[in-house]
C-alpha cells in the first residue's frame, strides 16, 4: 500500500463531500451532486449552500463515512430537518419540516457534475439524473408533490416540491416510510456507537460530527482531507489546509479508521515546501507560506496513529518528510545557546494572499509561524532581520522540538532508517540541555528569554509546560509548575481550562484569539506532556475541564470552536471563534483518550 493507492481506493462512495454546502449529497468518483435548496416564501430568499450557523443550522448525530447524517436549521417560521443514509450504493434522503408558515417552503432538489467531472445531466419523465460513460447512471425520484415555484438559481436539471410533509428524495423508488426506516436503522448504528463511549458519548458526538461534516473531496489533488472549517476553506479558494490542525485532524481521524487518519497526515505533509518544511498553510493554486512553518506536531501524530494500527509502510513513507523538516528546524531556528524560537524567512509571493503579502520575513510572520498569533509572550519580542528568527528562546517550541526528536527516533526505527537515529538522539540531547538553561528558580517554572538582554519573561501561556516533554525535568521542577501555575485558578487553572495566557497577566482580560482564549491544541498538548511525565492527578484534571468546555457550546448550541473563553468557557461571546472547526474536538479526544488510560 501507498498514499497513491489509498486516495484512489477511498475517492469512492456518497457522503456530503462538497465543501459549500451542507445540504449537498455527493457520490464520488463520479462527482455526480444531489443538491438540496430551499425557498422561504416568508422574506422571499432562497436558502442554500448552508452551514453551521446559517439559518440556525445545528449538526446532530453523524456517521464518519456519511451513512448517516442529520442535520435542523429554521426556514422562516419552518423548522426543516434533512437526514441521509447511504446503503447499498444508493443515497435516501428525507426532508421533514416542522411548523407552519404563511405559505409552505419549497424544496428545490437539484442534479449536478460537480469538478468538471464528466457525464449527461438529464430531466426526463418527472426524473432527473445523470449518465456516465461507463454505463452507470443515477436516478433521482421523490415523493414530493410539484411546486409552482420556477424562480430557482438552478443552472442544472431540478425538480421543485412543496415541503407542507415529510418529503423522500432517493436514487431508487422508495416511500417516505421506507425511507425513515433504512434512516432509524443508519440512526441506531450511529447512536450506539456514541453510547459506547459512556460518560463520554457526547464529546465523541461534538468530535465525530465537526470532524466528518469538515471531511471534503478537495478535487486539485483528487483527495479526499479534513480542512479546519467549510467556511475557511471557502474563503481561501477552495481548501485551505493549515500545519498543526491538519495533523490533529489526522490524530481524531483515527475514531474513523486508519483511511481518514492516514489521508490526512499525507495530506498535510505533501504541502511541504521546496526547503523542506511543512507551511504553516497550503491552499489552492499552489498558494502556501513559503516563508514560516509551525508546531512540528507531525511525527507525535504518525507515531499515535501507528501505535494504533501498526503499519510500517505508513510510517516509511512519511518518515523522510518528517526527518526533513526536523532537520529544517534545526538548521533555521536555533540560537547560539542551543534554544529554539520562531521565525520568518525572506521570500517574494507569486500571488497575493493578505498574509503572504503582509507579514513575510518580519516579526508578525514569526508569529504566526508559532502558531500563536497574537500571543502576549511575543509583545515586546525583537527580531533579527538578518538571522530572520524571533530574538526570544521559546520554552514551547524547545519542548516540541524534543518531543519530535523522541518520536522520530522510534519512527526511524520502524521505517528502518538506523541511520538517522544517532543524529536525533545528539539533537534530541542538545535540545534538553538547552531547555535546563530556561528553569527560573525565582518564579519556579520555565520561562522564555529575551536572547537580547538574556532577561527571563514572565508572561505564562500554557506552552511553559510544553517543558514536560524533556526528561530531565527533575519532580521537584514539576511540583513547583502544578502548583504554582497548572492548577493555581489565578494562572492557569480553574474551572475552565487552560487560558492561553496567565489570569494574572495584563492582556488576559482581553480574551481576544491567543490573548487569553482557551484552545484545544493547547490543551492536548499539554496533556501529553502530563502523560510523559507521569502527572496523573494534573492530566485527569485537564481532561474534565476540556470535556466540560466542549460540552458546554455543543450542548447549548451544537457548535464545536476554534477558541472559547476563559471566564466562561463560551465560544459565541467573540466573532472571531469559528463555530464549527474541527481542532475544538481535541477537548473530547482528550477525555476519551484519558478514560481508556489504564492507570
Amino acid at each position: 500500500m501507498n498514499y497513491d493507492e489509498l486516495r484512489k481506493q477511498t475517492n469512492k462512495g456518497w457522503n456530503t463531500w462538497y465543501s459549500p454546502s451542507m445540504t449537498s449529497h455527493v457520490l464520488l468518483p463520479y462527482g455526480f451532486c444531489i443538491g438540496l435548496s430551499f425557498k422561504n416564501y416568508v422574506d422571499s430568499g432562497v436558502i442554500g449552500d448552508l452551514k453551521v450557523g446559517n439559518h440556525g443550522l445545528r449538526p446532530g448525530s453523524r456517521s464518519w463515512d456519511g451513512s448517516y447524517t442529520s442535520l435542523t436549521f429554521n426556514a422562516g417560521k419552518t423548522d426543516i430537518t434533512v437526514e441521509s443514509a447511504a446503503k447499498g450504493g444508493n443515497q435516501y434522503i428525507l426532508v421533514t419540516p416542522s411548523g407552519r408558515s404563511i405559505r409552505d417552503p419549497a424544496l428545490i432538489i437539484e442534479a449536478s457534475l460537480l469538478w468538471g467531472k464528466e457525464g449527461n445531466l438529464f430531466c426526463r419523465e418527472g426524473r432527473i439524473g445523470a449518465e456516465f460513460g461507463d454505463g452507470c447512471s443515477v436516478n433521482i425520484y421523490t415523493t414530493g408533490k410539484r411546486d409552482s415555484y420556477v424562480y430557482t438559481k438552478a443552472k442544472c436539471p431540478y425538480i421543485p416540491v412543496t415541503l407542507n410533509e415529510a418529503v423522500a428524495v432517493s436514487t431508487v423508488p422508495a416511500s417516505v416510510s421506507e425511507v425513515r426506516a433504512i434512516l432509524d436503522d443508519a440512526k441506531a448504528v450511529v447512536i450506539s456507537e456514541e453510547a459506547a463511549y459512556g460518560r463520554n458519548a457526547g464529546a465523541y458526538q461534538a468530535m465525530r460530527s465537526c470532524l466528518a461534516w469538515d471531511t471534503i473531496y478537495e478535487p486539485e489533488h483528487d483527495r479526499i482531507c479534513s480542512p479546519v472549517s467549510r467556511e475557511w476553506s471557502e474563503s481561501s479558494g477552495g481548501y485551505v489546509l493549515f500545519d498543526w490542525d491538519t495533523y490533529f485532524a489526522s490524530l481524531m481521524s483515527q475514531f474513523g479508521g486508519r483511511e481518514l487518519a492516514y489521508l490526512n497526515a499525507f495530506a498535510i505533509t505533501n504541502e511541504m515546501t521546496e526547503d523542506g518544511f511543512v507551511p504553516n498553510f497550503g491552499t489552492s493554486d499552489d498558494n502556501k507560506s513559503r516563508d514560516r512553518s509551525q508546531p512540528p506536531v507531525g511525527s507525535m501524530v504518525a507515531l499515535r496513529l501507528w501505535e494504533q494500527f501498526g503499519d510500517d509502510w505508513f510510517v516509511k513513507e512519511l518518515f523522510p518528510a518528517l526527518y526533513r523538516w526536523n532537520t529544517w528546524f534545526k538548521e533555521h531556528r536555533t540560537l547560539p545557546d542551543g534554544t529554539m524560537c520562531w521565525g520568518s524567512e525572506k521570500f517574494e509571493p507569486k500571488n497575493g494572499r493578505y498574509f503572504e503579502v503582509n507579514d513575510i520575513g518580519n516579526l508578525q510572520g514569526a508569529k504566526y509561524e508559532s502558531g500563536l498569533d497574537n500571543s502576549p509572550m511575543y509583545d515586546d519580542a525583537s527580531f533579527d532581520t538578518e538571522k530572520q528568527v524571533m530574538l526570544l528562546s521559546d520554552v514551547g517550541l524547545t519542548g516540541l522540538y524534543i518531543m519530535d526528536c523522541r518520536c522520530l527516533i522510534k519512527l526511524a526505527q520502524i521505517a528502518g532508517r538506523e541511520d538517522a537515529v544517532p543524529v536525533l538522539r545528539e539533537r534530541l540531547e542538545s535540545a534538553e540541555s538547552a531547555m535546563e538553561t530556561l528553569w527560573n528558580e525565582e518564579t519556579g517554572i520555565y520561562e522564555n528569554r529575551d536572547a537580547v538582554t538574556g532577561k527571563f519573561s514572565h508572561r505564562i501561556s500554557p506552552t511553559n509546560l510544553y517543558s514536560l516533554y524533556s526528561s530531565r525535568v527533575s519532580d521537584e521542577h514539576k511540583k513547583s509548575m502544578s502548583e504554582k501555575y497548572l492548577c493555581n485558578p489565578d494562572e492557569l487553572g480553574g474551572e475552565f481550562m487552560l487560558p492561553s495566557i496567565s489570569r494574572s497577566d495584563p492582556a488576559y482580560p482581553d480574551q481576544n484569539y491567543w490573548r487569553g482564549r482557551i484552545w484545544a491544541p493547547m490543551n492536548y498538548l499539554v496533556y501529553e506532556a502530563l502523560c510523559e511525565a507521569g502527572m496523573k492527578a494534573e492530566r485527569k484534571l485537564l481532561a474534565e475541564s476540556s470535556r466540560k468546555v466542549l460540552l458546554k457550546e455543543w450542548e447549548e448550541h451544537g457548535h464545536v470552536h476554534e477558541n472559547y473563553s476563559g471566564y466562561d468557557g463560551q465560544g459565541c461571546d467573540k466573532p472571531n471563534s469559528n463555530n464549527f472547526y474541527h481542532w475544538g474536538g481535541l477537548l473530547g479526544y482528550i477525555a476519551i483518550k484519558e478514560e481508556a488510560s489504564k492507570d
